[in-house]
């Protein structure tokens, strides 16, 4: 997309609306990923506003963070026991905390942020060189099919009295890339959200993390075992060293 930067894409705006439509899969999402820090501690990958890491923090998780947007991470800070977390600013890809884990985890979607194949596989190489001996990679993601419904479409978000917000895309079959940008109207105006994303097949998400030392350990298509098929509308993949 034409003048977008996933260093510019998450600024102050949205990092202030961005928990306003929270998806009620905090808590089970905190659960399951408690089970694999073995000592309490954990690195989320992209922790934004934390979403995920407050809950998991709750279970008496040590969450550590690395985030590409500060005024992500200024909302964070603002939440209750936000600054209690230890966060990088920087790219995913790349930074280190200097530590290592039994649990790497980046959720929602969040993978597709990073725009080619060979950033999301030196994605995967980051998160296990952050990995202690016996530790996991865990990855929660919407299938490709889950998303396209041919090269253009929009789908409707949601409607109210005074607003309608519009999910307007164009994907690209060969590049895998999806530009879409969340159209709101209201009587105050109109609203553009623009982002861009590429996708991942879970087949060649499995090779990126073979790249990186890793295999699949167990995939589901939920945060409560839930089974994983073609209806499924995202996975949640557990990474190990093989």
């Amino acid at each position: 997309m034409d003048g977008f930067h996933p260093t510019t894409s998450f600024g102050p705006d949205t990092a202030r609306r961005y928990d306003d439509h929270l998806r009620g899969d905090e808590e089970a999402a905190a659960s399951f990923l408690a089970r694999y820090a073995r000592d309490g501690t954990a690195l989320e990958l992209a922790i934004g506003t934390g979403r995920i890491a407050l809950p998991l923090a709750e279970h008496g998780v040590r969450v550590d963070g690395i985030e590409l947007s500060p005024h992500m991470v200024s909302r964070l800070r603002e939440k209750a026991g936000g600054d209690g977390l230890d966060v990088v600013i920087g790219d995913m890809a790349s930074e280190t905390t200097g530590r290592t884990y039994p649990l790497v985890y980046l959720v929602f979607n969040t993978l597709y942020n990073v725009l080619t194949q060979a950033g999301q596989v030196e994605c995967f190489e980051n998160a296990a060189r952050h990995l202690d001996e016996g530790g996991v990679f865990v990855v929660e993601a919407a299938p490709p099919w889950a998303w396209i419904r041919g090269e253009q479409f929009v789908n409707v978000e949601r409607v109210t009295s005074g607003s309608v917000t519009l999910d307007v895309n164009r994907y690209d079959h060969v590049t895998q890339m999806l530009d879409e940008s969340h159209v709101s109207l209201s009587t105050d105006g109109i609203d553009l959200a623009p982002i861009s994303c590429r996708l991942v097949w879970p087949s060649e998400m499995d090779l990126m993390a073979r790249l990186a030392g890793l295999r699949l350990f167990e995939r589901s298509g939920g945060w409560s075992g839930e089974r994983f098929d073609a209806s499924s509308p995202f996975h949640v993949s557990v990474y190990g060293r093989t």
